[in-house]
């Protein structure tokens, strides 16, 4: 006999397998004995009082019945080492699920990809770390996976109309996630975990005989009359196919402008910039649980902050419990900060976006880059952060009461961010369409969560690569470019998703579109 039942526990009773079995048979009123297994569904946590409590959905398996194994979804990838190619731009997740989906639809992909392997990237990452060296070619954002590679990896999304999240899900757990990704509300992997499944995802898609290149930054591609016929290289080499998907990730910029010199169709569209914020991970639990000290039983605490100011989004974005915050310039000029955080959240601060909605009225100022305007706002402020920062990865940093305040800071606090901080005037430096609306946001943020607004916190500059201010438009139905046949623009970088999940989604929706298609 199985049963499916809602549980509300405390913290501690949740983490006792025993407990949960006990509090299971009283709530059914049956026997401690007759429970024979209990398989977890879904599990949240409800921290609004005091009384912090674990809502559980289980499965109780009665008199001696077993869960059956679930053969719903198995990975048998046939091999496609002479079957028709198509090219794979990115190995982001929109990339490697794109890659994924074709071989299981029998068709070749050849991944290129601009980057490193998980590996050798991480070379690369310890030169922005410790001696302020970018590579504008492997980077936080370029290499194998790319950008979710070193991130937190949440995997919750708002896209669930737009394909099947327990697939994606099961895909990861079959390359090695824990299982608990699909149980959890707010699943995550964590930074430490990624690189492995990254790298075994690639190998399923060599094993499968795909190819999958690094080192192959595209530079061109090949149109004969309105058809993409392949994608040529930095190296030279040429790569032809069936068709290409386009799946170059939000930092890609090099990829907007050849579109644009091409006469290709791209498109502005809305962002969101800022700083990120650090506070010190006692306190974001404090605030949270409602106590000194969380205790054992409950994870780092998290948040999600949304403001108006003057009729503008003010919001929390990307927030990391116990994570760092890490340099993600993709250019020697600049400097890009972003949030990350290990699988068990334990370090001691705590990070999250904080970022304004851009409107096209604040690009006044680039309409001569048509399209291209928002990028180039990016870009300036992301130079502006490099000068303040005293022209190398440190990053410009203010305590968060200063800067509501208008004064600079004359000491900063301790950081995660390697590189290190300088202090600077970030309400002077920053555009007022941004400044005063995080002033006037932080100042409604203090009141939602007492403690908030403090000047244990600082900010640090700039937290510019949300989302793509850029979209490579498609047709709704068919996902194909409008004016260029065979090409299948998605992701992030293609303005199409928001996150490792969509991104994969995403990925897997435009290798259908394609194969259909043909």
């Amino acid at each position: 006999m199985q049963k499916e039942l809602q549980l509300t526990l405390s913290p501690k009773s949740a983490a006792d397998e025993w407990l949960i079995k006990k509090e299971a048979a009283k709530k059914l009123g049956v026997s401690f004995e007759r429970i024979n297994h209990i398989r977890q569904i879904r599990r949240s946590i409800d921290a609004r009082k005091r009384t912090i409590k674990i809502n559980m959905l289980i499965e109780v398996y009665l008199d001696g019945e077993e869960p059956k194994a679930d053969d719903s979804f198995t990975i048998n990838y046939p091999n496609v080492s002479s079957k028709k190619q198509v090219i794979v731009v990115g190995s982001g997740p929109a990339g490697m699920f794109a890659a994924l989906r074709l071989i299981e639809l029998g068709y070749k992909p050849i991944v290129l990809e601009r980057g490193k392997d998980v590996q050798t990237r991480r070379k690369d990452l310890k030169k922005i770390n410790q001696d302020h060296i970018v590579n504008p070619e492997s980077n936080y954002c370029f290499g194998e996976g790319g950008a979710g590679t070193y991130s937190d990896g949440k995997l919750y999304t708002r896209s669930k109309k737009r394909g099947n999240i327990s697939r994606i899900l099961d895909i990861l757990i079959a390359h090695g996630a824990i299982e608990d990704i699909k149980v959890n509300a707010q699943p995550h992997i964590g930074t430490n975990k990624l690189p492995h499944i990254v790298k075994a995802i690639r190998e399923s898609i060599v094993n499968a005989g795909g190819e999958y290149l690094f080192d192959q930054k595209v530079s061109d591609f090949i149109i004969d009359g309105n058809r993409i016929k392949g994608v040529e290289t930095t190296s030279g080499d040429k790569f032809y196919g069936e068709g290409v998907v386009l799946a170059t990730g939000h930092s890609a910029r090099d990829i907007y402008e050849t579109l644009h010199q091409k006469g290709i169709l791209l498109e502005s569209k809305s962002f969101a910039m800022g700083v990120r914020i650090e506070h010190p991970q006692e306190l974001i639990d404090s605030i949270q649980y409602h106590c000194d000290l969380r205790g054992p039983y409950l994870p780092a605490a998290a948040y999600k902050l949304v403001s108006q100011s003057n009729n503008r989004g003010v919001y929390s974005f990307c927030m990391c419990p116990g994570g760092f915050i890490v340099p993600s310039a993709t250019a020697p000029d600049e400097v890009v900060v972003n949030g990350m955080s290990p699988s068990t959240r334990h370090n001691e601060f705590a990070n999250s976006g904080m970022v304004v909605s851009i409107e096209q009225e604040d690009l006044k100022d680039y309409q001569k880059y048509g399209p291209l305007a928002g990028m180039y706002y990016q870009k300036a402020l992301e130079q502006m952060a490099f000068i303040a920062g005293g022209k190398t990865q440190a990053a410009p940093a203010q305590k968060m009461v200063d800067f509501v305040n208008g004064r600079l800071s004359t000491k900063l606090n301790g950081t995660s961010y390697v590189p290190g901080l300088n202090s600077a005037p970030l309400h002077e430096l920053l555009p007022s369409v941004i400044g005063k609306q995080l002033q006037n946001g932080f100042k409604d943020f203090g009141k939602k969560m007492n403690g908030f607004l403090t000047n244990e916190a600082q900010i640090l500059g700039v937290e510019s690569r949300t989302s793509s201010p850029v979209r490579i438009p498609r047709n709704k139905e068919t996902l194909e470019h409008p004016q260029i046949k065979g090409l299948f623009p998605s992701g992030e970088g293609a303005g199409y998703a928001g996150g490792i999940v969509s991104a994969a989604i995403d990925g897997e929706r435009c290798a259908e579109a394609l194969i259909r298609s043909l």
